[in-house]
């Protein structure tokens, strides 16, 4: 009983060490992305258009880039990452071949993004024809996030208790009633919770975008789908970084970097909530 009690105090001390190490970099680099680009963050920087490639102006078209390509990843995301949790859980049976597909679906949300970006470049370049547009980015960033909104969205279904389950069967539910009436209702949240995930994911990726949406300064809003790109926050850090001389542009860059890490961290804290009452309701179950 000793022993076991020292080894319950070692993988405690051990756990609270590396949440605290975790922590302490987390606010290590908020600290210095802040202290670097706060005094570029102003109404002005936030309204204007880029100028005088990046030395000048703001990052207003950047914003609205990446707005409209989280908000089409959005659209493409939800409908098929809901239907892929539905099958998995209703249509189905349990056994090897679900074990099977949850498996694919959880080593798919780890392929690097890279992969998806030269996918994308391959597909609707080539296949498709839509060169670089805010349709190819959103369309490939909604896929990209698929395995993580369909994860969170299995995770919720499985919290919902069986006898539920069971009395919904029990009434003469079909399933199509079953999934309408009760699974989704339940389980909606894990749905949100999953797409504010895959969101702040999709908001800060660079190369799926570089390679099928984004291009660096002469966009604003778009007025078409083929050869129609946009701005966006990182792949406008990612040029200023690489290609800028002017240390005018320094400060600049670390502003954007602001605002791109304020938009991840509203998405991602906006989750932790439903994350938390999933765990919670799951650990009851």
């Amino acid at each position: 009983m000793t022993r076991r009690r020292a080894l319950d105090r070692l993988f405690t001390a051990a756990a609270t060490l590396s949440a605290l190490t975790a922590i302490g970099v987390l606010l290590g680099v908020l600290g210095l992305v802040v202290a670097r680009g706060f005094g570029a963050i102003s109404w002005r920087f936030l309204t204007e258009q880029i100028r005088s490639v990046g030395a000048e102006g703001g990052i207003f078209y950047q914003a609205v880039g990446t707005a409209i390509l989280v908000a089409t990843a959005a659209a493409v995301a939800l409908p098929i990452a809901a239907g892929t949790g539905i099958g998995l859980v209703v249509y189905v049976p349990a056994g090897r071949l679900r074990r099977t597909l949850e498996a694919l679906l959880h080593a798919l949300n780890g392929v690097p993004s890279i992969v998806f970006g030269l996918v994308g470049l391959a597909f609707f370049f080539q296949a498709l024809g839509l060169k670089k547009s805010w349709l190819s980015g959103g369309l490939l960033l909604g896929l990209m996030i698929v395995p993580t909104v369909a994860v969170a969205f299995l995770e919720k279904l499985r919290a919902i208790p069986a006898a539920t389950v069971e009395a919904a069967v029990g009434l003469g539910l079909s399933r199509s009633r079953l999934v309408t009436s009760v699974l989704l209702p339940q389980a909606s949240s894990g749905l949100v919770t999953g797409t504010l995930l895959g969101l702040s994911r999709a908001a800060g990726e660079t190369a799926p975008i570089m390679f099928t949406a984004a291009i660096f300064a002469g966009a604003t809003v778009p007025h078409g789908i083929v050869d129609s790109p946009v701005l966006a926050l990182p792949y406008h850090i990612f040029v200023l970084a690489q290609d800028s001389f002017d240390p005018r542009v320094a400060e600049k860059v670390w502003g954007t970097a602001i605002v791109l890490l304020g938009i991840v961290l509203a998405l991602s804290l906006g989750a932790l909530p439903l994350r938390l009452k999933i765990h919670e309701e799951a650990r009851r179950a």
